[in-house]
């Protein structure tokens, strides 16, 4: 569902009523989903220097994504943007047609002497989107919804891989995990309204129903993880690659 694009059809004072019924056009990512997931058993090792990193991942809307990311320890950015497509579809409406190969995703700046890549997969699987579902997250379907961890390299791709591997044996989920694992390529930002939607728009119904809850489980599940105060993204200006 192109949530923006139909929105705009449509009068303000319409638009809670539409929203309310996006969010009600399927299954939120509720109780029945949401688990505190056991940590890696692979494992990068916390590093004694702070530094930057980067992860990108795709797993539904990239607004809840993104809110969620933000409220994470040793998470230093968060973007919204596209990746897996080239930058010449690397726009809202176009992405929202769904056959430009783009994934809504995000950008993670992370300090890896703060918190590890398979720490913030653990938030990935436990709150942040349901990796059973396939071409879709909720009430939003097509390609651009779809699950992908994008590794940036061998290590990443190590972690990952052996985590899907740990979690599919434990039978962690009711349902096999669709989440695909392929090597990052370009990473471009979603455009400036995008950027922190969820946070700053949160009694939205859209946002009240399918992506604050998500903050709500990282803060119960996993208490060592979260943080209260979120990191805010700057304003961004326009659309470049940002390699990993």
């Amino acid at each position: 569902m192109q949530r923006l694009s139909i929105l705009r059809r449509f009068p303000a004072c319409l638009l809670p009523a539409m929203l309310l019924l996006a969010a009600c056009g399927g299954p939120a990512m509720g109780e029945e989903q949401a688990r505190a997931l056991p940590p890696p058993v692979q494992d990068a090792p916390l590093t004694a220097h702070a530094a930057t990193e980067k992860a990108v991942f795709a797993g539904g809307c990239f607004w809840g994504m993104q809110w969620v990311f933000e409220h994470v320890r040793g998470v230093t950015d968060v973007t919204a943007g596209y990746s897996g497509g080239s930058r010449a579809t690397a726009q809202y409406e176009r992405v929202g047609e769904g056959d430009t190969g783009h994934a809504e995703s995000i950008e993670v700046k992370f300090d890896p002497s703060q918190v590890s890549y398979g720490q913030l997969l653990r938030v990935y699987f436990s709150v942040a989107t349901d990796p059973t579902q396939l071409n879709r997250q909720g009430p939003d379907t097509g390609t651009q919804y779809r699950g992908v961890i994008f590794y940036g390299d061998a290590q990443q791709e190590k972690i990952a891989r052996a985590y899907l591997a740990q979690l599919a044996a434990a039978k962690a989920f009711d349902a096999p995990i669709v989440t695909q694992l392929v090597p990052f390529k370009a990473f471009y930002p979603a455009e400036d309204y995008h950027q922190d939607y969820a946070r700053i728009h949160p009694d939205a119904p859209y946002i009240a129903i399918n992506d604050a809850p998500k903050v709500v489980h990282l803060q119960q599940l996993l208490p060592q993880l979260y943080r209260a105060q979120p990191v805010v993204h700057p304003a961004g200006g326009a659309i470049a690659v940002q390699a990993l």
